[in-house]
């Protein structure tokens, strides 16, 4: 058990005084994901097709197929719903710790582990499509 307690102590100890530089990465995809959205953006709804966007309308995501993002989650009326905010955040919390966790992101595995033939990089992407299928297939149509 004092292993454990050690392990899961050290993974969750991190300075942020010596990674101040992650800070300015946020801020950066924030400000760069803004700047794209608003202001380089020409077409601003995403080409799909027309079964998915059946499903979706189904699922009760009315945008689907005429919007850049589904409206019912991110467009700003959306923060308001208690449903939507716990979401978000939910979903932003299990990717930052199954990033932490997995020791790297999706691309980063899937792109850099598996040309270098990292067997950790197999392990942690046939576990990202596990987890994708699992939320897509099971938890998802919960949640709507």
């Amino acid at each position: 058990m004092e292993f454990l307690q050690t392990e899961m102590g050290e993974f969750f100890k991190f300075d942020w005084k010596a990674q101040r530089w992650n800070l300015v990465v946020v801020a950066g995809a924030i400000i760069g994901g803004y700047i794209g959205s608003q202001l380089l953006s020409t077409e601003t709804v995403v080409a799909i097709n027309p079964k998915t966007v059946s499903d979706l309308k189904s699922l009760g995501f009315e945008s689907a197929g005429s919007a850049y993002l589904p409206t019912e989650l991110f467009d700003l009326s959306a923060m308001t719903d208690v449903k939507s905010l716990a979401i978000l955040a939910i979903g932003g919390l299990l990717v930052g710790f199954g990033t932490r966790y997995a020791g790297g992101c999706t691309s980063g595995h899937a792109i850099s582990g598996l040309s270098n033939l990292q067997l950790p990089s197999l392990i942690a992407v046939v576990g990202f499509f596990i987890g994708g299928l699992t939320m897509i297939h099971l938890i998802y149509p919960l949640i709507f």
